[in-house]
């Protein structure tokens, strides 16, 4: 878009999204993975799907959420390399200190994207543009590149902020917007899925202009309650702000498997292993929840999800795991098969510790048992599930030796 030289008056929200942001650290670090195909996700050999392709394998039709052996068809040659989740949050929190550094006024809205709130007069009276500039020109600094949408509003900056990847800083000055979206077609707007962007296309609106015609009653028509919201937005009106430390609603974690379960002692374990996990999490985030809920996809791809609410909210592992068995055993029979297993918490209040046998005269929890529950999870979160097993689950068997160093797929 044609910046120009007028000055910016209204607000200016900032869409940050980095560029493949996954593959791109991993080129980062790794220098030989630089100018080659890179996907990051599940084993293409089994069920897993694309977290992040370069932009490389990208050129062979590769996309994220795409199951991986498609994409393992699209491109043969690619190197597959295992998430690395620590790193890229690393990473992610380094772009956060750059937006933070303009501004107070930061919504991270994943761990690849974020908007920022630079309006003049607000926090500084610096041209936005050229503050976008400076962010992109500090991120690009710390080895990966973003792309930078810039507007009037959370949407357009969005939008704007997929115009041009990678690397593209698109600017839409105020009293433009409308003009700006008008040629687009309705799935830029967000939340317009596949099958409402079908069902809008039957009814000949195929463009955000064309959406943004739509009259209240046509709106509700085709789209619910969400009609009018999406008539306004696709007009490029959205007076959403920018809302620093965005609380969160639940923790959660899934597991896809590589063939369907149906033995009721690996389906008990992975729900156990989930139920750690999202433990580890909530320990780490210092919360603690009322709610837990248990996700079962069965083989023939249906889902069904139950939920519980507990008296007293819980970060501990296994009141988690407890809730979320019993739960399973309304959701799922053994022959059943399984395909994805997922566990959550939600429904947050203040922490309530399970006490420890050795905290019983202070109430408070042992501060050893905590120290060895974040160490026992690191060490799974790192090197797997299996790295280390409490003593009666080792029957004297061989133990599978498999290396603890290695990033790339076998």
């Amino acid at each position: 878009m044609n910046e120009g030289a007028t000055r910016w008056t209204g607000r200016a929200i900032v869409h940050l999204d980095m560029d493949a942001f996954f593959a791109a650290v991993e080129q980062l670090d790794d220098p030989e993975l630089r100018g080659v195909p890179v996907i990051v996700g599940g084993n293409p050999a089994g069920r897993g799907v694309v977290s992040t392709a370069s932009y490389e394998a990208r050129v062979f039709g590769v996309r994220s959420a795409m199951p991986s052996a498609r994409a393992a068809a699209l491109c043969p040659d690619a190197v597959w390399v295992r998430p690395r989740f620590e790193r890229y949050k690393e990473l992610s929190d380094a772009v956060r200190r750059i937006l933070e550094a303009e501004t107070p006024f930061v919504e991270p809205a994943s761990i690849d994207e974020a908007y920022a709130d630079i309006t003049p007069g607000a926090h500084g009276g610096e041209d936005p543009v050229a503050v976008a500039r400076r962010i992109q020109e500090r991120v690009c600094a710390l080895g990966v590149t973003c792309s930078i949408g810039l507007s009037t509003s959370k949407t357009v900056s969005k939008i704007a902020s997929d115009h041009d990847k990678p690397r593209g800083l698109t600017v839409v000055r105020p009293g433009t917007e409308a003009a700006f979206l008008a040629p687009l077609p309705v799935s830029a707007l967000p939340g317009i899925g596949n099958v409402s962007a079908e069902h809008l296309a039957k009814a000949g609106v195929t463009t955000l202009g064309a959406l943004a015609a739509l009259d209240e009653r046509t709106a509700r028509s085709l789209l619910g309650s969400h009609g009018e919201s999406a008539v306004r937005r696709a007009a490029g009106i959205d007076d959403r702000p920018v809302a620093p430390r965005a609380d969160v609603k639940s923790v959660s974690n899934e597991r896809t498997f590589s063939a369907d379960v149906r033995a009721a002692d690996e389906v008990h374990a992975a729900v156990t292993a989930l139920a750690r996990k999202v433990a580890a999490r909530l320990g780490r985030k210092d919360l603690a929840g009322r709610t837990v809920t248990l996700k079962v996809r069965y083989g023939d791809f249906t889902t069904r999800t139950v939920r519980r609410t507990v008296p007293v909210a819980t970060s501990d592992a296994g009141s988690i795991a407890a809730v979320a068995l019993e739960l399973l055993g309304t959701a799922w029979s053994p022959g059943i098969g399984v395909r994805l297993l997922g566990v959550g918490v939600s429904g947050f209040e203040t922490p309530a510790h399970q006490l420890e046998l050795l905290a019983e005269e202070t109430g408070e929890p042992d501060p050893r048992q905590v120290r060895l529950t974040q160490s026992v999870e690191a060490v799974r979160e790192r090197f797997g599930e299996g790295a280390i097993r409490s003593g009666r689950s080792v029957d004297g068997g061989s133990i599978d030796r498999r290396s603890v160093d290695g990033r790339r797929m076998p």
